[in-house]
């Protein structure tokens, strides 16, 4: 009995440095909401700055930009959770056909890279690709075409968002699909091609069903980030032409908060954000137990 306690205490000491990470940095800013329901004053603090109640979350919603960005949030975001599940889907599968161990080792590590770069890193690799004077403009100009302003296009900015985001995590996702495949028996295939089923119609009929779990919990889960449209990759890659189509609830806070000094205001947007997200997670979370068998208590 005794040895189980010091076997608890040692697993308690363990966890005590990361829950007093969680404690300092997650729970004890959470104090700082009530900045949302003041007229917030550096000079005099939280304790002293004028209580407005909920004018500023009612003036974030009469503001022309507030529709705007939470649009785009949504259109990016959704598009980014769609994109990381179809082709690390697509990729996957084409990679699991390949039967030379080494050469499938080498792709699959060379298109996990990306992951670990920072978007700082990336975002100089994108503007030496598709600035005015980057790569792709050199070869439009070979054929005579005009240059293309991608990072000045509100047209091209959204697809230039989306299609990064993907490039940078879908070697990541790949492994996860792969593991998906790699637990499928091979005793339904066996059967399969025993009845006289086809490469396609194995994968329609075996390897898609096997993946479906893997993919549902993913999907459901991703729901919960539906808010998150991914501030560092948007703040290294925007600027004021592509507010419009770019603009996203992080960066319009951050914006707003540390530059235009309206702190109740971005913290109202910043709550509202968090609060719909929380209940998103939570349905996230509901659903991926109904479909996929998930659980995390």
């Amino acid at each position: 009995m005794g040895r189980k306690k010091t076997f608890a205490l040692d697993y308690h000491l363990m966890l005590a440095p990361g829950i007093l990470l969680l404690v300092l940095f997650s729970v004890v800013p959470m104090f700082g909401i009530v900045i949302a329901f003041q007229q917030y004053s550096p000079g005099r603090g939280i304790f002293h700055s004028e209580w407005t109640g909920l004018d500023n979350i009612r003036y974030m919603f009469q503001l022309r930009d507030s529709g705007l960005i939470f649009r785009n949030t949504l259109f990016i975001a959704i598009m980014k959770i769609v994109g990381n599940l179809a082709v690390p889907i697509v990729f996957a599968l084409l990679l699991n056909e390949l039967r030379m161990r080494l050469f499938k080792r080498i792709v699959q590590t060379v298109v996990y890279l990306p992951h670990f770069l920072s978007w700082v890193i990336l975002a100089g690799i994108l503007t030496d690709i598709l600035g005015y004077k980057g790569l792709v403009n050199q070869l439009l100009s070979v054929f005579d075409i005009e240059p293309i302003l991608f990072f000045a296009s509100n047209k091209w900015f959204p697809a230039i968002l989306i299609g990064s985001e993907v490039w940078k995590e879908f070697g990541f996702n790949t492994i996860v699909f792969l593991a998906a495949l790699a637990g499928i028996s091979p005793a339904l295939y066996e059967a399969a091609a025993l009845d006289g089923a086809g490469r396609w119609q194995r994968l329609r009929h075996v390897t898609l069903p096997g993946m479906i779990p893997v993919i549902v919990l993913l999907a459901t889960l991703g729901l919960g980030n539906v808010l998150n449209a991914g501030f560092d990759q948007v703040f290294n890659l925007y600027n004021p032409v592509v507010y419009e189509s770019g603009d996203i609830i992080d960066t319009y806070v951050y914006r707003s908060g540390l530059m235009d000094a309206q702190y109740g205001l971005a913290t109202a947007v910043g709550l509202l954000k968090s609060v719909v997200s929380f209940v998103l997670i939570i349905c996230s979370y509901v659903l991926a137990s109904r479909f996929a068998n998930y659980r995390i208590f």
